[in-house]
């Protein structure tokens, strides 16, 4: 059966026949020197997906754009911005935080991790449920490491957002409006706090089975994995890193190694495969699969969005390598 397809046809046809019957609602954007082009398959071009850890990408930006106006500093701790009591996680700096070496663990252990991973494997919950307030005092409680090496840490981008947001006196959803949404015209892209701030665009999304999943709505999520948007916001986007204008894109710049040989900015990851160095982040959710990377040397972009619960790094990788 021929997919649905908005927007370029040929290549909503190369992502249906890339992904298969796997993925029936799927998106992506390609951004070169020649042109950009989008494509929806059983979705309209507006519609929004979650893009789950893609959302840390979004927060390394707003990082380095609060840098750039002398906002916040590299080593500025969290207990400078948000009320964590003198609990050890306060000692945390921003740079840190943004690269993934401030010892802090993926989730805090007060979040009952492994409980919130059964509730989604057999329900399809939302494990994503505690408030602002509730998440510092998680964090309070949280034992940070000593330890030279990343660890990729939720927990740590949710801070370092909600840290930026308080050194200008507002919420990450505002902030990311500001900064990010409203200077490049992404309209579909936003922090629902929760299911009830939902857009009529909000796509559901399913499991690698194709059972439904909750959404991941939730304002304390927010920076490490809450945003959603549609796929042209992230051509557009996409556009905007690599001509220059996007704010804080000096977060694309490498400042440390990372884990495989990959070095690290604020958020985004470096790879070089093949001669190429490639700049891109991943993201998965419960119902929800997402990619963005860039070539910068070839000027070259790829944005690849599903409503299924199955990666799409793959395809993200080929087309950013054959566009």
């Amino acid at each position: 059966m021929i997919p649905r397809v908005d927007g370029d046809a040929r290549l909503g046809l190369r992502l249906a026949e890339e992904l298969g019957p796997r993925h029936p609602v799927a998106a992506v954007a390609v951004v070169t020197p020649a042109d950009i082009r989008t494509a929806a398959n059983g979705a309209g071009l507006g519609s929004d997906f979650e893009l789950a850890s893609v959302s840390k990408a979004l927060t390394g930006l707003l990082y380095a754009d609060a840098l750039e106006r002398g906002e916040v500093r590299p080593d500025t701790t969290l207990g400078e911005l948000l009320p964590l009591d003198g609990a050890p996680v306060a000692r945390a700096r921003l740079n840190a935080l943004s690269t993934h070496r401030a010892g802090l663990p993926r989730l805090p252990s007060a979040a009952q991790p492994w409980r919130r991973t059964l509730q989604l494997w057999r329900h399809g919950t939302n494990p994503y449920v505690e408030s602002l307030d509730e998440l510092l005092e998680q964090a309070r409680g949280v034992r940070v490491r000593r330890t030279a090496k990343p660890r990729y840490s939720n927990l740590g981008f949710e801070l370092l957002g909600h840290g930026l947001a308080a050194a200008t006196g507002t919420t990450y959803a505002t902030l990311l409006d500001r900064r990010l949404a409203g200077p490049l015209e992404l309209t579909g892209l936003y922090v629902p706090a929760d299911a009830s701030e939902l857009r009529p665009t909000a796509l559901d999304g399913r499991s690698r089975r194709g059972a439904p999943r909750e959404p991941w709505a939730n304002a304390a999520l927010g920076p490490a994995g809450g945003v959603r948007a549609s796929i042209g916001d992230l051509a557009r986007l996409l556009e905007a890193l690599l001509d220059g204008t996007a704010p804080g894109a000096a977060a694309l710049e490498p400042v440390a190694r990372f884990a495989g040989g990959t070095r690290i900015g604020a958020g985004w990851v470096i790879t070089t495969l093949r001669g190429r160095e490639v700049t891109w982040h991943n993201g998965a959710s419960g119902g929800f699969r997402s990619w963005i990377g860039l070539d910068r040397a070839a000027d070259t972009g790829v944005a690849v969005l599903s409503a299924t619960a199955a990666s799409v790094d793959g395809i993200g990788f080929r087309l950013l390598a054959s566009p």
